[in-house]
Protein backbone atom coordinates (compact mmCIF):
# COMPACT_ATOMS: atom_id res chain seq x y z
CA UNK A 1 0.00 0.00 0.00
CA UNK A 2 1.41 3.46 -0.92
CA UNK A 3 1.02 6.43 1.08
CA UNK A 4 -0.41 9.74 -0.69
CA UNK A 5 2.59 11.94 -0.20
CA UNK A 6 4.89 10.25 1.92
CA UNK A 7 7.88 9.88 1.83
CA UNK A 8 8.54 13.08 0.41
CA UNK A 9 10.48 13.22 -3.99
CA UNK A 10 13.66 13.56 -2.13
CA UNK A 11 13.46 10.50 0.34
CA UNK A 12 12.09 10.11 3.85
CA UNK A 13 11.80 12.90 5.29
CA UNK A 14 14.83 15.15 7.56
CA UNK A 15 13.68 14.22 11.47
CA UNK A 16 16.49 16.25 13.33
CA UNK A 17 17.14 15.38 16.87
CA UNK A 18 14.96 12.45 16.91
CA UNK A 19 14.79 10.50 18.67
CA UNK A 20 16.51 12.16 21.44
CA UNK A 21 19.68 9.84 21.99
CA UNK A 22 18.75 7.93 24.76
CA UNK A 23 15.67 8.82 25.09
CA UNK A 24 13.70 6.82 22.35
CA UNK A 25 12.44 3.57 24.84
CA UNK A 26 12.24 5.79 28.23
CA UNK A 27 8.46 5.65 29.40
CA UNK A 28 6.90 5.73 30.98
CA UNK A 29 8.96 8.90 33.36
CA UNK A 30 10.37 7.76 35.68
CA UNK A 31 8.40 7.30 38.95
CA UNK A 32 5.26 7.13 36.49
CA UNK A 33 3.86 3.70 38.25
CA UNK A 34 6.32 4.02 42.05
CA UNK A 35 3.56 3.50 44.93
CA UNK A 36 1.20 6.19 45.87
CA UNK A 37 2.03 8.35 48.82
CA UNK A 38 0.22 6.40 51.61
CA UNK A 39 -0.62 8.32 55.11
CA UNK A 40 2.25 6.71 57.20
CA UNK A 41 4.08 5.60 54.55
CA UNK A 42 4.31 1.78 53.47
CA UNK A 43 5.13 -1.00 54.52
CA UNK A 44 2.57 -0.39 57.46
CA UNK A 45 4.18 0.22 60.93
CA UNK A 46 5.47 -3.15 62.04
CA UNK A 47 5.18 -4.61 58.83
CA UNK A 48 9.40 -4.79 57.59
CA UNK A 49 10.09 -4.51 54.02
CA UNK A 50 8.53 -5.61 51.34
CA UNK A 51 8.89 -8.98 50.93
CA UNK A 52 10.91 -10.40 48.77
CA UNK A 53 8.73 -13.34 46.86
CA UNK A 54 8.43 -15.07 43.52
CA UNK A 55 7.01 -13.43 40.63
CA UNK A 56 4.75 -15.91 39.96
CA UNK A 57 3.64 -16.92 43.98
CA UNK A 58 0.43 -16.83 45.01
CA UNK A 59 -0.81 -14.50 48.04
CA UNK A 60 -1.72 -15.19 50.63
CA UNK A 61 0.11 -18.41 51.59
CA UNK A 62 2.74 -18.72 49.04
CA UNK A 63 6.46 -19.05 49.65
CA UNK A 64 7.86 -15.75 50.92
CA UNK A 65 4.14 -14.43 51.91
CA UNK A 66 2.83 -13.03 54.25
CA UNK A 67 5.42 -10.42 54.91
CA UNK A 68 7.07 -10.35 58.56
CA UNK A 69 5.14 -8.43 60.73
CA UNK A 70 1.93 -9.91 60.66
CA UNK A 71 1.12 -8.17 57.07
CA UNK A 72 -1.45 -9.12 56.22
CA UNK A 73 -3.00 -10.17 59.51
CA UNK A 74 -3.50 -13.50 60.87
CA UNK A 75 -6.66 -14.61 59.12
CA UNK A 76 -6.77 -11.73 56.53
CA UNK A 77 -8.55 -8.55 56.78
CA UNK A 78 -12.31 -8.34 58.61
CA UNK A 79 -14.52 -8.88 55.86
CA UNK A 80 -12.47 -10.02 53.22
CA UNK A 81 -13.13 -13.57 50.90
CA UNK A 82 -11.38 -16.12 53.08
CA UNK A 83 -10.78 -18.37 49.49
CA UNK A 84 -8.93 -16.89 47.04
CA UNK A 85 -7.74 -13.49 48.02
CA UNK A 86 -9.07 -9.77 47.48
CA UNK A 87 -9.57 -9.11 44.00
CA UNK A 88 -7.16 -6.31 43.14
CA UNK A 89 -8.30 -2.89 41.40
CA UNK A 90 -7.92 -3.33 37.90
CA UNK A 91 -3.54 -1.40 37.00
CA UNK A 92 -3.83 -0.70 41.64
CA UNK A 93 -0.77 0.05 43.28
CA UNK A 94 -2.62 -2.69 45.45
CA UNK A 95 -2.08 -0.35 48.30
CA UNK A 96 -5.56 1.79 47.64
CA UNK A 97 -9.11 1.62 49.05
CA UNK A 98 -11.25 -1.24 47.09
CA UNK A 99 -14.22 -0.02 46.04
CA UNK A 100 -17.27 -0.95 47.42
CA UNK A 101 -20.75 -0.99 44.93
CA UNK A 102 -21.82 -3.31 42.03
CA UNK A 103 -19.55 -5.74 40.53
CA UNK A 104 -16.89 -5.47 43.59
CA UNK A 105 -17.89 -7.92 45.96
CA UNK A 106 -19.01 -5.08 48.28
CA UNK A 107 -15.82 -5.52 50.19
CA UNK A 108 -15.65 -2.77 53.63
CA UNK A 109 -13.30 0.18 52.97
CA UNK A 110 -10.06 -0.33 54.94
CA UNK A 111 -6.99 2.63 55.48
CA UNK A 112 -5.11 2.78 52.34
CA UNK A 113 -1.99 0.87 53.56
CA UNK A 114 -4.03 -2.12 54.73
CA UNK A 115 -5.88 -3.11 51.53
CA UNK A 116 -3.91 -5.77 49.60
CA UNK A 117 -3.97 -7.63 46.27
CA UNK A 118 -4.99 -11.04 45.60
CA UNK A 119 -5.12 -13.40 42.96
CA UNK A 120 -8.45 -12.74 40.63
CA UNK A 121 -9.61 -10.56 38.13
CA UNK A 122 -11.77 -7.30 39.70
CA UNK A 123 -15.36 -6.48 37.82
CA UNK A 124 -15.21 -3.34 35.50
CA UNK A 125 -17.91 -2.76 33.28
CA UNK A 126 -15.64 -1.34 29.96
CA UNK A 127 -13.66 -4.04 29.90
CA UNK A 128 -14.16 -7.23 27.89
CA UNK A 129 -16.48 -9.63 30.13
CA UNK A 130 -15.62 -6.77 32.70
CA UNK A 131 -12.75 -8.35 34.00
CA UNK A 132 -9.36 -6.67 34.40
CA UNK A 133 -7.13 -8.96 35.69
CA UNK A 134 -3.94 -7.78 37.77
CA UNK A 135 -0.91 -8.07 35.90
CA UNK A 136 0.62 -10.69 37.77
CA UNK A 137 -1.62 -12.87 39.86
CA UNK A 138 -0.76 -13.06 43.73
CA UNK A 139 1.06 -9.89 43.56
CA UNK A 140 0.55 -5.93 44.25
CA UNK A 141 0.02 -4.65 40.77
CA UNK A 142 2.21 -1.70 41.17
CA UNK A 143 5.37 -4.46 41.49
CA UNK A 144 5.11 -5.35 38.15
CA UNK A 145 3.63 -2.19 36.68
CA UNK A 146 7.01 -1.79 35.23
CA UNK A 147 6.83 -1.55 31.38
CA UNK A 148 8.94 -3.25 28.73
CA UNK A 149 8.62 -3.60 25.34
CA UNK A 150 9.50 -7.06 23.13
CA UNK A 151 11.86 -5.13 21.07
CA UNK A 152 15.02 -3.87 22.73
CA UNK A 153 17.97 -2.01 21.00
CA UNK A 154 20.24 -4.86 19.40
CA UNK A 155 23.72 -5.63 20.95
CA UNK A 156 26.95 -4.73 18.90
CA UNK A 157 24.27 -3.31 16.14
CA UNK A 158 26.76 -1.82 12.72
CA UNK A 159 24.49 0.32 10.76
CA UNK A 160 26.72 -0.20 7.73
CA UNK A 161 26.41 -4.23 8.03
CA UNK A 162 22.17 -4.11 8.08
CA UNK A 163 22.21 -1.57 5.10
CA UNK A 164 24.72 -4.52 3.18
CA UNK A 165 21.73 -7.45 4.25
CA UNK A 166 19.09 -5.30 3.04
CA UNK A 167 20.75 -4.82 0.00
CA UNK A 168 21.98 -8.01 -0.98
CA UNK A 169 18.01 -9.19 -0.03
CA UNK A 170 16.39 -6.64 -2.48
CA UNK A 171 18.98 -7.05 -5.40
CA UNK A 172 18.25 -8.68 -8.65
CA UNK A 173 15.69 -11.51 -9.18
CA UNK A 174 12.96 -11.66 -6.27
CA UNK A 175 13.24 -10.54 -3.05
CA UNK A 176 14.63 -12.24 0.60
CA UNK A 177 11.67 -11.39 2.67
CA UNK A 178 12.83 -13.44 5.90
CA UNK A 179 16.24 -11.52 5.58
CA UNK A 180 14.40 -8.18 5.53
CA UNK A 181 12.13 -9.52 8.56
CA UNK A 182 15.30 -10.72 10.63
CA UNK A 183 16.34 -7.43 10.80
CA UNK A 184 14.05 -4.41 10.89
CA UNK A 185 11.96 -6.86 14.06
CA UNK A 186 15.46 -6.97 15.98
CA UNK A 187 16.51 -3.37 16.01
CA UNK A 188 15.18 -0.55 17.80
CA UNK A 189 13.01 2.12 15.57
CA UNK A 190 16.73 4.40 16.74
CA UNK A 191 18.56 1.97 15.22
CA UNK A 192 16.67 1.43 11.92
CA UNK A 193 16.67 5.45 11.42
CA UNK A 194 20.89 4.95 10.96
CA UNK A 195 20.51 1.85 8.81
CA UNK A 196 18.45 4.22 6.42
CA UNK A 197 20.88 6.97 6.85
CA UNK A 198 23.72 4.25 6.39
CA UNK A 199 21.97 2.52 3.30
CA UNK A 200 21.61 6.09 1.36
CA UNK A 201 25.23 6.89 2.27
CA UNK A 202 26.35 3.39 1.21
CA UNK A 203 24.32 2.99 -1.61
CA UNK A 204 23.10 6.53 -3.12
CA UNK A 205 19.59 5.22 -2.94
CA UNK A 206 16.56 5.40 -0.34
CA UNK A 207 16.03 2.23 1.49
CA UNK A 208 12.68 3.33 1.85
CA UNK A 209 12.04 3.93 -2.04
CA UNK A 210 13.24 0.32 -2.44
CA UNK A 211 11.44 -1.34 0.31
CA UNK A 212 8.07 -0.06 -1.13
CA UNK A 213 9.20 -1.36 -5.07
CA UNK A 214 9.84 -4.80 -3.38
CA UNK A 215 7.22 -5.36 -1.11
CA UNK A 216 3.18 -5.23 -1.51
CA UNK A 217 0.48 -5.18 0.95
CA UNK A 218 0.77 -5.18 4.61
CA UNK A 219 3.41 -6.32 5.16
CA UNK A 220 5.15 -2.97 3.02
CA UNK A 221 2.46 -0.86 5.44
CA UNK A 222 3.88 -3.08 8.25
CA UNK A 223 7.68 -2.34 7.43
CA UNK A 224 7.40 1.18 6.33
CA UNK A 225 5.75 1.95 9.71
CA UNK A 226 8.58 0.36 11.48
CA UNK A 227 11.24 3.14 9.24
CA UNK A 228 9.08 5.86 10.51
CA UNK A 229 10.43 7.65 13.39
CA UNK A 230 7.89 7.05 16.54
CA UNK A 231 6.67 10.84 16.75
CA UNK A 232 6.34 11.16 12.99
CA UNK A 233 4.22 7.80 12.79
CA UNK A 234 2.12 8.86 15.34
CA UNK A 235 1.65 12.26 13.56
CA UNK A 236 1.17 10.63 10.03
CA UNK A 237 -1.47 8.37 11.56
CA UNK A 238 -3.14 11.79 13.06
CA UNK A 239 -3.07 13.13 9.52
CA UNK A 240 -4.02 10.16 7.75
CA UNK A 241 -7.15 9.72 10.07
CA UNK A 242 -8.05 13.54 9.67
CA UNK A 243 -7.60 13.70 5.50
CA UNK A 244 -9.85 13.41 3.27
CA UNK A 245 -13.33 12.25 3.13
CA UNK A 246 -14.55 11.03 6.82
CA UNK A 247 -12.40 11.20 9.83
CA UNK A 248 -11.15 7.83 11.73
CA UNK A 249 -12.36 9.27 15.25
CA UNK A 250 -10.62 6.00 17.11
CA UNK A 251 -7.72 6.51 16.14
CA UNK A 252 -7.62 10.34 17.25
CA UNK A 253 -8.62 8.65 20.66
CA UNK A 254 -6.13 5.91 20.75
CA UNK A 255 -2.99 8.46 20.42
CA UNK A 256 -4.19 11.48 21.76
CA UNK A 257 -5.83 10.25 25.44
CA UNK A 258 -2.68 7.93 25.51
CA UNK A 259 0.26 9.32 25.24
CA UNK A 260 2.43 11.50 27.57
CA UNK A 261 2.84 15.11 28.03
CA UNK A 262 6.24 15.31 26.00
CA UNK A 263 5.02 12.58 23.41
CA UNK A 264 2.21 14.69 22.39
CA UNK A 265 4.43 17.79 22.73
CA UNK A 266 6.44 16.33 19.74
CA UNK A 267 3.79 15.22 17.95
CA UNK A 268 1.76 18.60 17.62
CA UNK A 269 4.78 19.88 16.63
CA UNK A 270 5.91 17.35 14.23
CA UNK A 271 2.88 17.49 12.62
CA UNK A 272 3.33 21.71 11.97
CA UNK A 273 6.73 20.96 10.67
CA UNK A 274 5.97 18.06 8.60
CA UNK A 275 2.30 18.71 7.17
CA UNK A 276 2.54 22.32 6.99
CA UNK A 277 -0.60 22.35 9.28
CA UNK A 278 -2.18 23.22 13.09
CA UNK A 279 -3.57 20.05 14.48
CA UNK A 280 -5.85 22.17 16.64
CA UNK A 281 -7.63 23.81 13.30
CA UNK A 282 -7.59 20.03 11.49
CA UNK A 283 -9.40 18.61 14.92
CA UNK A 284 -11.77 21.44 14.45
CA UNK A 285 -12.67 21.05 11.02
CA UNK A 286 -13.61 17.50 11.06
CA UNK A 287 -15.02 16.99 14.87
CA UNK A 288 -17.64 19.00 17.15
CA UNK A 289 -19.41 19.70 20.47
CA UNK A 290 -18.14 18.20 23.61
CA UNK A 291 -15.58 15.70 21.70
CA UNK A 292 -13.80 18.08 20.00
CA UNK A 293 -13.28 19.97 23.22
CA UNK A 294 -11.72 16.95 24.93
CA UNK A 295 -9.17 16.50 21.93
CA UNK A 296 -7.86 20.29 22.08
CA UNK A 297 -7.53 19.18 25.42
CA UNK A 298 -5.68 16.45 24.64
CA UNK A 299 -3.54 18.35 22.19
CA UNK A 300 -2.20 20.84 25.08
CA UNK A 301 0.32 17.93 27.00
CA UNK A 302 -0.25 19.75 29.60
CA UNK A 303 -1.71 17.05 32.19
CA UNK A 304 -0.09 17.13 35.66
CA UNK A 305 2.44 14.44 35.99
CA UNK A 306 2.71 14.65 39.70
CA UNK A 307 3.30 11.05 40.57
CA UNK A 308 2.42 12.19 44.74
CA UNK A 309 -1.55 11.06 45.53
CA UNK A 310 -3.48 13.51 46.82
CA UNK A 311 -6.68 11.95 48.09
CA UNK A 312 -8.17 14.68 49.61
CA UNK A 313 -8.44 16.13 45.98
CA UNK A 314 -9.51 12.84 44.66
CA UNK A 315 -12.59 12.64 46.99
CA UNK A 316 -13.39 16.35 46.34
CA UNK A 317 -13.18 15.12 42.26
CA UNK A 318 -14.94 12.22 42.87
CA UNK A 319 -17.42 14.41 44.13
CA UNK A 320 -17.91 16.93 41.57
CA UNK A 321 -18.30 14.40 38.71
CA UNK A 322 -20.72 12.80 40.80
CA UNK A 323 -22.73 16.21 41.07
CA UNK A 324 -21.77 16.67 37.45
CA UNK A 325 -23.23 13.23 36.36
CA UNK A 326 -25.58 10.95 38.31
CA UNK A 327 -26.19 13.01 41.26
CA UNK A 328 -28.19 15.80 38.82
CA UNK A 329 -30.46 15.98 35.89
CA UNK A 330 -28.64 16.56 32.75
CA UNK A 331 -24.57 16.49 32.79
CA UNK A 332 -22.03 18.98 33.07
CA UNK A 333 -19.94 17.87 30.31
CA UNK A 334 -17.21 20.40 30.95
CA UNK A 335 -16.41 18.98 34.68
CA UNK A 336 -15.77 15.72 33.16
CA UNK A 337 -13.32 17.10 30.79
CA UNK A 338 -11.86 19.24 32.95
CA UNK A 339 -10.97 16.42 35.64
CA UNK A 340 -9.94 13.86 33.02
CA UNK A 341 -8.04 16.15 30.98
CA UNK A 342 -5.41 17.76 33.52
CA UNK A 343 -5.02 15.30 36.43
CA UNK A 344 -2.23 12.89 36.70
CA UNK A 345 -2.85 8.92 36.00
CA UNK A 346 -2.07 7.80 39.67
CA UNK A 347 -4.87 10.89 40.45
CA UNK A 348 -7.63 9.34 38.34
CA UNK A 349 -7.00 6.15 39.87
CA UNK A 350 -7.34 6.78 43.25
CA UNK A 351 -10.41 9.80 42.67
CA UNK A 352 -12.23 6.53 40.29
CA UNK A 353 -11.47 4.61 43.50
CA UNK A 354 -13.27 7.24 45.68
CA UNK A 355 -16.04 7.61 42.89
CA UNK A 356 -17.52 4.44 43.02
CA UNK A 357 -17.28 4.64 47.04
CA UNK A 358 -19.58 7.99 46.67
CA UNK A 359 -21.94 6.76 43.95
CA UNK A 360 -22.12 3.09 44.72
CA UNK A 361 -21.27 2.52 41.06
CA UNK A 362 -17.66 2.08 38.98
CA UNK A 363 -16.99 5.36 36.89
CA UNK A 364 -16.67 3.84 33.74
CA UNK A 365 -20.54 2.69 34.18
CA UNK A 366 -21.42 6.55 34.97
CA UNK A 367 -19.62 7.23 31.62
CA UNK A 368 -21.46 5.13 29.92
CA UNK A 369 -24.87 6.01 31.65
CA UNK A 370 -24.39 9.88 31.17
CA UNK A 371 -22.36 10.23 27.57
CA UNK A 372 -22.30 8.45 24.16
CA UNK A 373 -20.62 8.38 20.71
CA UNK A 374 -17.02 9.53 19.94
CA UNK A 375 -16.79 11.24 23.71
CA UNK A 376 -17.98 8.71 25.51
CA UNK A 377 -15.09 6.55 24.13
CA UNK A 378 -12.50 9.11 24.46
CA UNK A 379 -13.22 9.52 28.62
CA UNK A 380 -13.50 6.29 29.16
CA UNK A 381 -9.65 5.61 27.44
CA UNK A 382 -8.76 8.33 29.37
CA UNK A 383 -9.87 6.12 32.88
CA UNK A 384 -9.26 2.34 31.44
CA UNK A 385 -5.30 4.18 30.95
CA UNK A 386 -5.55 5.41 34.40
CA UNK A 387 -6.54 2.32 35.68
CA UNK A 388 -4.37 -0.48 33.30
CA UNK A 389 -3.16 0.85 30.33
CA UNK A 390 -1.91 -2.32 28.83
CA UNK A 391 -5.36 -3.82 29.24
CA UNK A 392 -6.68 -1.04 27.03
CA UNK A 393 -4.34 -1.97 24.16
CA UNK A 394 -5.28 -5.33 24.72
CA UNK A 395 -8.99 -4.92 24.05
CA UNK A 396 -8.09 -2.56 20.95
CA UNK A 397 -5.62 -5.44 19.50
CA UNK A 398 -8.80 -7.86 20.08
CA UNK A 399 -11.12 -5.88 18.42
CA UNK A 400 -9.08 -5.51 15.49
CA UNK A 401 -9.04 -9.29 14.86
CA UNK A 402 -12.29 -10.25 16.36
CA UNK A 403 -14.92 -11.17 13.88
CA UNK A 404 -15.07 -11.36 10.30
CA UNK A 405 -12.08 -9.46 8.70
CA UNK A 406 -9.27 -7.51 10.36
CA UNK A 407 -8.54 -4.07 10.95
CA UNK A 408 -4.81 -4.43 9.81
CA UNK A 409 -3.88 -0.40 10.33
CA UNK A 410 -4.76 -0.51 14.12
CA UNK A 411 -2.90 -4.12 14.58
CA UNK A 412 -0.30 -2.49 13.03
CA UNK A 413 -0.19 0.73 15.12
CA UNK A 414 -0.23 -0.65 18.20
CA UNK A 415 2.35 -3.20 17.56
CA UNK A 416 4.74 -0.90 16.22
CA UNK A 417 3.93 1.65 18.81
CA UNK A 418 4.13 -0.43 21.45
CA UNK A 419 6.95 -2.82 20.85
CA UNK A 420 9.41 -0.53 22.34
CA UNK A 421 6.92 0.29 25.34
CA UNK A 422 4.79 -1.82 26.90
CA UNK A 423 3.98 -4.79 24.72
CA UNK A 424 5.27 -7.33 27.15
CA UNK A 425 2.89 -6.16 29.80
CA UNK A 426 -0.38 -5.82 26.96
CA UNK A 427 0.41 -9.30 25.94
CA UNK A 428 0.26 -10.41 29.38
CA UNK A 429 -3.21 -8.68 29.63
CA UNK A 430 -4.44 -10.06 26.71
CA UNK A 431 -4.01 -13.60 27.67
CA UNK A 432 -5.58 -12.90 30.64
CA UNK A 433 -8.21 -11.28 29.37
CA UNK A 434 -9.09 -13.79 26.42
CA UNK A 435 -7.84 -16.98 27.65
CA UNK A 436 -5.67 -17.19 24.18
CA UNK A 437 -2.35 -15.68 23.25
CA UNK A 438 -1.78 -12.36 21.06
CA UNK A 439 0.46 -14.80 19.00
CA UNK A 440 -2.38 -17.32 18.46
CA UNK A 441 -5.11 -14.92 17.63
CA UNK A 442 -2.40 -13.10 15.30
CA UNK A 443 -1.08 -16.29 13.11
CA UNK A 444 -5.30 -17.24 12.90
CA UNK A 445 -5.75 -13.88 11.69
CA UNK A 446 -3.14 -13.17 8.57
CA UNK A 447 -0.93 -15.29 6.72
CA UNK A 448 2.69 -14.92 4.46
CA UNK A 449 5.52 -12.92 5.28
CA UNK A 450 3.02 -10.15 7.24
CA UNK A 451 2.22 -12.69 9.60
CA UNK A 452 5.78 -13.68 10.20
CA UNK A 453 6.94 -9.96 10.67
CA UNK A 454 4.14 -9.58 13.37
CA UNK A 455 4.94 -12.64 15.01
CA UNK A 456 8.66 -11.72 15.26
CA UNK A 457 7.78 -7.75 16.99
CA UNK A 458 5.44 -9.38 19.50
CA UNK A 459 8.30 -12.06 20.49
CA UNK A 460 7.16 -15.31 19.24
Amino acid sequence: MSYPGYPPSDGYPAFPGYPPTGQESVYPPAGQYAYPAVPGGFPPSGGGTYPAAPPNAGFPGAAGYPAPGGYPPAGGFPGAPQAGGMPPYPGGSGFAVPPTGPGFGGYPQQPPAQSYAGGGPAQIPGFPGGQVPSPMPGLPAAVVQCTQGTIQAAPNFDAGRDAEILRKAMKGFGTDEQAIINVVANRSNDQRQQIKAAFKTMYGKDLIKDLKSELSGNVEELILALFMPSTYYDAWSLRHAMKGAGTQESVLIEILCTRTNQEIREIVNCYKSEFGRDIEQDIRSDTSGHFERLLISMCQGNRDENQTVDYQKAQEDAQRLYQAGEGKLGTDESCFNMVLASRSFPQLKATVEAYSRIANRDLLSSIDREFSGNVERGLKTIVQCALNRPAFFAERLYHSMKGAGTDDSTLIRIVVTRSEIDLVQIKQMFTQMYQKTLATMIASDTSGDYRKLLLAIVGQ
